[in-house]
């Protein structure tokens, strides 16, 4: 019986290459969002089946099974058991690994004892051929009621069109054999305290156990018919086992004791040295192409504050994060580079080994390790820890990783106060700087996870189970997919806030209260001369008296004396006070701030003007003390507002975050503070 198939779910375990078939499926039409209530992932996207067809798919969180113990797996398992759902299947693809069919097929026999339209999309097939198993395709597809049984090699695209084909052309099977005769699933009520327990369906149509021991012993049953069933699905061939024996030499070395952390800071080194090396040219073209739209506005648009605000807040704002997307791509095609090649999961392992010692999990690694990224979704990340204290130290010291949206903050004070040369004759200094910050980190972040272990009280323990997944050549489709959307996210995300920032900061930088900038204007005597010198001194005299009695001025005036210790003045204050709604603000800030009034007739850059930017005694304003201090600050400051908020979901609580937004606070300070007197 053929039914109408409007939107279809992926379901499947973690690295059975479900996210790689989603890519597939839907290109670059999808979207990240959340589930209603929960902070988990929701990746939806738009298939073509034909070409008057379209679907919407959604890309399930990754689960071992219909028993949660997760807000992730639950999240699948609330969906679905509810038809009243609005994200609920008209159909789900199990996307299962071929090349361990045991484990995977346990979900599969969960979901089709639902009775949803399912069909099995055997995913790896190119690991399975190199383990020499074979796989009856048509005898496995026979023991489920002649239930679509699909052969396919997702990273390559082998079997889309056909898994297409399937999902428009769908029949439901005639008969449904139940896989264990048993109760069905319900809902663990003692899995996760986090997940409210709600009934599955009806106990005489189900009747799915809620005890942990009835959940034991069905699952048990389930995994002894599905052994019973490979032995006439699967062929085993001897092979040379050339894949494993790879696998199992290479993991000698990456996950050893002292190799395997050599391996991984070595990784570090060059992906930083890549970082400056590759995108110093983008960049460079992206300043000048800013700069000459500017100039550009200036002499085609009339005169005025119309003007002025285009060239000297907007252009200078959305510069200041277009700039970095060269640095951004760069930094996530690494990532994604080692997520795809299989190398992530054993930094998670070898990664384990160091956090123990300081109180975390090892599960805390995964959020560690994203937050490189963005600490965002790093905090979420963290629904995966059970335990309720490791969980909680990690999302206070997550933070403290070095995410992307520092990385602008650290490029353009690097590049003003570090010189560019070569240690060794290999290493760039800047890079090694821009390393050193990273690591600052992760040091930092064990170091307060050490403290917060001795206030945080509690006799549970943790342990690290994970999967290591075979290893695998990246994907470009992937990667391009990836890096679009992420880099998409961050210029979209930060480049809204910055963008209205900008205009706020223009308008209070060209306005203050009353008259008081006409007389501080009026009290500059104009020479009465035609020297370009003294005529171009006045107008910087002008300038600065204009910034300085405007309304942003007074207010960097205000919190000056505060922030003067650590080597910083009233412009560098300003910066300080916007970027606190997002660390990159930053340099959009200071844009805008060095680009009120500027003559951009003078072809000077950005970093030209921070150069040239002068104290009172004539000593240059970011010298290397200010530099590095800076760099600290922005490294410990806690200048998100959405990390807080996302913390304050995630906990249920502002206690947490305000803790957060405390301790980080008075660290940046102190250690700001110290850098600069040192230096």
């Amino acid at each position: 019986m053929a039914i109408k198939i409007d939107n279809i779910a992926l379901v499947g375990n973690p690295n059975s290459g479900k996210s790689t078939v989603f890519n597939q499926l839907t290109g670059l039409n999808q979207h990240v969002g959340n589930y209603p209530g929960v902070t988990v992932d929701k990746k939806e996207g738009i298939c073509k089946l034909t070409k008057h067809t379209k679907i919407k798919v959604t890309d399930l969180p990754g689960t071992y099974s219909l028993y949660p113990r997760s807000k992730d797996e639950a999240v699948v398992k609330d969906l679905l058991q509810n038809p009243q759902h609005p994200d609920y299947p008209d159909l789900i693809v199990v996307v299962a690994d071929s090349s361990n069919l045991e484990r995977n097929l346990l979900l599969f026999t969960q979901i089709y004892d639902l009775k949803v339209p399912t069909i099995l999309a055997l995913n790896m097939t190119d690991l399975s051929e190199k383990k020499g198993i074979q796989i009856n395709y048509e005898k496995l597809s026979e023991m489920f009621g002649n239930l679509p049984v699909l052969p396919m090699n997702g990273r390559k695209g082998e079997g889309i069109q056909a898994l297409k084909d399937a999902i428009a052309g769908y029949q439901a099977p005639e008969k449904h054999y139940p896989f264990v005769e048993t109760q069905a699933l319900a809902t663990a009520n003692d899995a996760t305290p986090e997940v409210p327990p709600t009934v599955f369906t009806n106990a005489t149509e189900s009747g799915f156990s809620t005890a942990t021991q009835d959940q034991t012993e069905e699952t048990r049953q389930r995994f002894e018919k599905i052994r019973q069933m490979l032995r006439f699905v699967i062929d085993k061939k001897t092979t040379t086992k050339t894949a494993a024996k790879f696998t199992q030499k290479t993991d000698q070395v990456v996950t050893h004791p002292i190799a395997g952390y050599v391996l991984f800071l070595g990784i570090l080194l060059i992906i930083f040295q890549a970082i400056y090396a590759l995108a110093e040219i983008p960049m460079n073209l992206i300043d000048q192409v800013f700069l000459s739209l500017s100039q550009w506005t200036k002499s085609v648009l009339p005169s005025g504050s119309f003007t002025n605000l285009i060239a000297e807040g907007v252009i200078p704002g959305i510069g200041g994060v277009v700039i970095f997307v060269p640095q951004i791509v760069l930094l996530f095609t690494f990532i994604v580079i080692l997520e795809e090649t299989g190398y992530m999961a054993r930094i998670v392992f070898i990664m384990d080994r160091l956090m123990r010692p300081f109180g975390l999990s090892g599960k805390s690694v995964v959020p560690m390790i994203s937050s490189v990224a963005c600490a965002i979704p790093a905090v979420m990340a963290t629904r995966t820890i059970d335990n309720w204290k490791d969980r909680m130290i990690t999302i206070l010291v997550t933070p403290l990783m070095s995410c992307s949206a520092r990385l602008p903050v650290y490029t353009l004070l690097i590049a003003l106060v570090v010189p560019d040369k070569l240690l060794w004759g290999v290493f760039n200094l800047k890079g090694l700087v821009l390393l050193g910050l990273y690591v600052l980190g992760l040091v930092m972040a064990l170091t307060v996870a050490f403290i917060m272990r001795i206030i945080i009280k509690t006799n549970s323990r943790s342990f690290l189970v994970l999967e290591l997944p075979s290893y695998k050549l990246p994907r470009w489709r992937n990667i391009t997919i990836t890096l679009w959307e992420k880099t998409r996210l961050f210029v979209w995300e930060a480049g809204k806030i910055i963008l209205a920032i900008s205009i706020i900061l223009w308008v209070l930088a060209s306005y203050g209260p009353g008259n008081r900038i006409a007389s501080a204007v009026e009290a500059i005597d104009k020479p009465a001369t035609t020297d370009k010198k003294m005529l171009d001194s006045y107008e910087k005299k002008v300038s600065a008296a204009k910034l300085e009695n405007s309304y942003i001025g007074i207010m960097g005036k205000t919190i000056e004396p505060v922030i003067s210790p650590l080597g910083y003045d009233w412009k560098i204050g300003i910066a300080l006070i916007t970027s606190f709604a997002a660390r990159e603000v930053f340099v959009g800030s200071m844009a805008t701030i060095y680009s009120v009034g500027a003559d951009f007739e003078s072809d000077k850059s950005l970093i030209d003007r921070l150069r040239a930017e002068k104290h009172a005694n004539g000593k240059p304003v970011y010298s290397l003390a200010t530099g590095l201090s800076l760099m600290v600050f922005y490294a410990f400051a806690m200048q998100c507002l959405s990390t807080l908020a996302i913390v304050r979901r995630e906990t249920k609580s502002w206690k947490w975050p305000l803790i957060q937004l405390v301790y980080m606070t008075g660290l940046a300070y102190i250690s700001a503070l110290l850098v600069y007197q040192l230096f």
